[in-house]
Parts: C-alpha cells; structure tokens; sequence
C-alpha cells in the first residue's frame, strides 16, 4: 500500500496538488454546469410567489380545549362567498394564505356532519373578523359552544 510515508517528498507535494487541483475544477465545472445560484433561486421565487398573509388560528371546545378535525371557512367581509375552506389539525390548528394588502376577513365554523370524538354535539360560536393590513400573520380563535 502506498502512504504519503512511503513516498518520497516530491510526490507527496504532487498529491496535494493534484487534489487541490481536482477540487478547483470540480468547483469551477460545478460553476458553469449550475449557473442558478442562490441568489438566481430567489429571483425566480419572488418572481413566481406574490406577497401574502397568513391567518392562523385555533378552535376552542366549551371545555376550553383545541378541536381537532373543524372545518373552518373564510370568506372576505364585503362578499358572501366562501374563498377558503380549511380544517382544524389534531391540535385544533389552522392556517390559510390570503393576499397581502389591506383587507378584512371573517372566519366561522361549520360543523355540518362534524362528528365530535366523545360523541358530544357542538354547536358554532360566533363569527371572528380579522383585518390584515400587509404581509404578516394574524393570530385568532373560534370558540364552539
């Protein structure tokens, strides 16, 4: 077996090199075999991703614990359609991406055919109304009676 020991002092400096070298032209074919850098990635994102807002949000039992499986709906506060629907995780958790800019949210729950774990009937509380004004995250609850 051949070691840097066994050989002598001139072909331990070529071995260097040698790797030196094969590290530089992996790097540089890398360069050019790869020409989207990190800062190419994150153009082609923002140029791809509009800015939003994310509402997030719990769902409260009576019992004051989280609610898993809600679906929760969201809709703009000057229109009557529904625009998202989600539903709550097992840690009674939602959250929705909405466009960035000023505007006003409301969010209720709807438990038609919701089926509660301990067999227990619930009913929707209240609708919450959110305001977003730019690119940020808006924190709620809905509480279930």
């Amino acid at each position: 077996m051949i070691t840097p020991r066994t050989l002598p002092p001139f072909f331990c400096v070529v071995l260097v090199r040698n790797w030196a070298f094969r590290i530089a032209v992996t790097g540089l074919l890398l360069g050019l075999l790869c020409p989207v850098g990190a800062s190419g990635f994150s153009s082609w994102q923002n140029k791809h991703e509009q800015p939003y807002a994310l509402i997030y949000g719990t769902v409260w039992g009576p019992d004051d614990r989280p609610v898993t499986g809600v679906r929760v709906k969201i809709r703009r506060e000057n229109e009557k359609k529904v625009r998202w629907e989600v539903y709550s995780t097992r840690l009674g958790e939602f959250t929705q991406r909405v466009p960035a800019g000023k505007a006003d949210y409301v969010i209720w729950a709807d438990l038609k055919g919701y089926r509660h774990q301990n067999g227990r009937h619930l009913q929707p509380g209240e609708e919450v109304k959110v305001h977003v004004e730019f690119d940020e995250r808006v924190d709620t609850g809905l509480h279930l009676k």
